[in-house]
Parts: structure tokens; C-alpha cells; sequence
């Protein structure tokens, strides 16, 4: 039997090395930083999934902690059908999340829980201008709390910029950046503001993952967040 062996094109393995090491460098800050009480970590996983041309299913998956991991502060799960008004350009998405929250008393580790359901419809639109990739997104949520019904806007403005690749390809590192604002439909009106910032990696056409530090601003507080994310695109079917 004849045996072949696998073979990985030298600049491929480069760049993953690169990014390991990038990848364990942040790993390493964050842990530093894991019993600094105003800095935690999200692990988050996004699916897009096309179900064909026009229609897509979004899943997402926010596992959030007080610090490094082990100390939940949140778990979200989000799901939604999207359709596509203009390939690839503009999508319209209903969907639906629950969130479970594990807030500390003031003054003491003990935690409440606590469950919310929220209905959401959003807008997203995208723009390419050379090698600058922008989206926006417009979101309005439907919050059913414990006691409470909320509504909220949130605006999302993202950045992708490719590094060594004219585009954003297999192979390509990119810089990421974002900030998004939520308003409450009631006082105060202002509700946070995420500041994001991020190296990330393209595996291929349908996986990329990134490595960042998102600063969460609210009213009375503010809070770091190291991010961990990963992106998974693989359609349900076949455009061939």
C-alpha cells in the first residue's frame, strides 16, 4: 500500500503560527488579569448559515464571565431566519434570544438569577470600499424580563480591514474594530456603549476567529472584556 503524506503549504503554517502565538500572548494578559474584578471574558461563537440564496438561520452562542472563565456572569443564546434583499449587501432577520444572567449583590459573592426572553428584528447592510469592509447593523428588541417588559435600539458600526491580503480570503489577518450603542425607549435613555478592537484570522471562506479587548460603558459603570470568537459561514447548500 502505498502511503502519501499530508502536505501544508509553508506560508499556511507560518501565519497559524503566528496567530497561535498572538492567540496565547492575549490568553496570557487575560488570565493576568482574570482577579481584576472589572475585567472578564467572553467566549462567543456566531453562526450564518444560508438555507439557500435568499434565506439564511442565525445561531449564536455568548458565554460570559466575571473573569477569565469559571465565573459565569451571562449566558446567551440567539437564534433568527434572515432573508436577503440584495446578495450579500442587505438582510432583514426576526428572531429570538434568551439570556441568563448571574448578577452579584452589592457587597457580598452571592449571585441572583435571572432569566430574560427577548424578540428582536434587525437591519444589516454592507459596504466595501477597497480593503475596508464595513457593516452596519440597526437591531430594535422586544425585552420580557422577570417583572418588566423593555424595548431597546441598538445601532452596531463594524471595521474589517485585511492586512496582508488585498481582501478578505483565506489566509488573511485583519484588523477589527467596532462600537455599538443601546437606547432605552425609556428614561434614562441611554442605556451602554461597546468600544471593540481586535486581531483576527480567515481559516477559509466559511471560518474565521479573533482574538480582541471590548470596553462596555453604561451609565453608573463601566467594564473591560477580553473576547474569544469564532465565526462559522458553512451554507446548507451548494451555490454550484
Amino acid at each position: 500500500m502505498i502511503q502519501k503524506k499530508l502536505k501544508f503549504p509553508y506560508s499556511k503554517m507560518k501565519n497559524l503560527k503566528a496567530f497561535y502565538l498572538l492567540f496565547t500572548l492575549i490568553l496570557s494578559i487575560n488570565f493576568t488579569n482574570a482577579q481584576d474584578t472589572d475585567t472578564g471574558n467572553w467566549f462567543i461563537y456566531f453562526g450564518n448559515q444560508a438555507i439557500n440564496e435568499k434565506w439564511n438561520w442565525h445561531n449564536e452562542v455568548q458565554y460570559r464571565n466575571y473573569n477569565f472563565a469559571g465565573d459565569t456572569q451571562q449566558l446567551l443564546l440567539r437564534t433568527g431566519i434572515g432573508y436577503n434583499l440584495t446578495e450579500n449587501n442587505n438582510n432583514i432577520l426576526l428572531g429570538y434570544g434568551f439570556i441568563n444572567s448571574q448578577n452579584y449583590i452589592p457587597g457580598t459573592d452571592d449571585k441572583t438569577d435571572s432569566n430574560e426572553h427577548r424578540i428582536y428584528q434587525q437591519f444589516i447592510t454592507r459596504q466595501n470600499f477597497g480593503r475596508f469592509y464595513l457593516q452596519h447593523r440597526y437591531r430594535v428588541e422586544e425585552r420580557f424580563l422577570k417583572d418588566d417588559f423593555q424595548m431597546r435600539f441598538r445601532y452596531f458600526l463594524a471595521l474589517n480591514v485585511p492586512i496582508n491580503k488585498p481582501k478578505m480570503e483565506e489566509n488573511a489577518f485583519y484588523i477589527s474594530a467596532y462600537n455599538e450603542i443601546f437606547l432605552n425607549t425609556e428614561s434614562p435613555t441611554f442605556d451602554r456603549d461597546r468600544l471593540y478592537g481586535a486581531l483576527g484570522y480567515v481559516i477559509n471562506k466559511n471560518f474565521r476567529v479573533e482574538a480582541g479587548f471590548m470596553r462596555q460603558i453604561q451609565e453608573k459603570t463601566g467594564r473591560n472584556q477580553f473576547q474569544i470568537v469564532i465565526y462559522n459561514n458553512i451554507p446548507f447548500f451548494s451555490s454550484k
